[in-house]
């Protein structure tokens, strides 16, 4: 069959296809919910993406705005099948109108059976945020370091060492505590989840913050076995304390986190549009490389041809990564189904 057109320069192939009926369509529920996608529309981006910032960082390459249509367009074409729904934000970035990518979002997602989240800024008041959400109807808010006042555009990691509370202030956590909102919390850190920092916050806005439905993205952005190991156990007890496994694609760590967590504390995710991409993820100590079959500035170290044929996309290799682990760990249909549906819904109070 000919190429489908998915997003950015990525497609759909037989290659997918094939990978599709030999790894996942026999075991991938007929319900899926994605806990974490982004969806802005282009026309929202008011800072254009140069060169330089391009080769700043891989994702600033391969992370480009993606509309609802389109979204649920690949959605459509990537799960075959399958009754789809997510819960859905923007891009945390003030390369993005956020006002007006939270309003598409307030009248994209319902018509498509979507929840959402607001984008939100560390310098609202919580006045302001209560409006905001009252008037949207989100479920919560999806903060992150990158919308804390003053960046550098030279570098997006100006506050990647910011405390939590810097971008998720007090203020704000105890409004979104009184209505018992959702916050999908991307940790700060080059240390990720581990950081000491940052298991003292999270624990403290668990204490301090019962009500507010914390859900920790891409399992603390710990990507290899060793971060997860540093991390994983000090937070095993809070049983009501909870994950989405998007960007994971270490077999190993989604293994860890279930053996950890259990799989009623864990939602399937994807942080698409980015994992559109196609390649393979290696792993070495607490350090990953991204492989891919196209020429990005960060992709330098290049594997042989015949392989990068075989390449499929990172989201079918994170799903491969997580049956993987599901069947290591013998875990059955109902557990499986809870991760990619039933968690969310019970979460979200869907």
């Amino acid at each position: 069959m000919q190429p489908i057109p998915l997003h950015h320069v990525w497609q759909y192939t037989d290659v997918d296809r094939d990978f599709w009926q030999q790894h996942l369509e026999d075991w991938v529920p007929k319900r899926i919910f994605d806990a974490h996608t982004h969806v802005n529309e282009p026309r929202f981006r008011i800072v254009e993406r140069t060169d330089e910032m391009r080769r700043q960082y891989w994702v600033n390459e391969v992370s480009e705005p993606i509309g609802a249509a389109d979204a649920q367009r690949c959605y459509e074409t990537v799960f075959p099948g399958r009754e789809f729904a997510c819960l859905a934000f923007g891009h945390p970035s003030l390369d993005y109108d956020i006002e007006a990518s939270n309003a598409g979002l307030q009248e994209e997602a319902p018509r498509r059976g979507w929840s959402h989240l607001i984008v939100s800024k560390p310098d609202w008041t919580a006045e302001q945020l209560e409006t905001r959400l009252t008037s949207s109807g989100a479920l919560g808010v999806k903060p992150y370091y990158a919308m804390i006042p003053d960046q550098d555009p030279s570098t997006r990691d100006k506050y990647l060492e910011a405390s939590i509370f810097q971008f998720l202030p007090h203020a704000q956590l105890e409004l979104l505590d009184q209505r018992r909102a959702v916050v999908m919390l991307h940790v700060p850190k080059a240390a990720r989840l581990g950081h000491l920092e940052n298991i003292a916050e999270v624990k403290q806005i668990r204490r301090q913050y019962p009500h507010v439905r914390l859900i920790i993205a891409h399992l603390g952005r710990c990507y290899t076995l060793t971060h997860a190991q540093e991390a994983f156990p000090q937070l095993a007890d809070d049983a009501g304390l909870y994950f989405d496994n998007s960007a994971v694609l270490n077999p190993d760590v989604h293994r860890f986190a279930l053996h950890t967590f259990g799989p009623s504390r864990i939602l399937y995710g994807t942080d698409n549009p980015i994992f559109y991409m196609r390649g393979r993820r290696q792993w070495k100590g607490t350090t990953y490389i991204n492989r891919t079959s196209y020429p990005f500035h960060f992709n330098k170290d290049r594997e042989p041809p015949e392989i990068e044929a075989a390449y499929t996309l990172y989201m079918y290799e994170a799903l491969r990564a997580l049956r993987l682990a599901c069947e290591a760990l013998s875990l059955g249909p109902e557990d499986v189904e809870a991760i990619f549906h039933g968690n969310a819904e019970r979460v979200l109070g869907l």
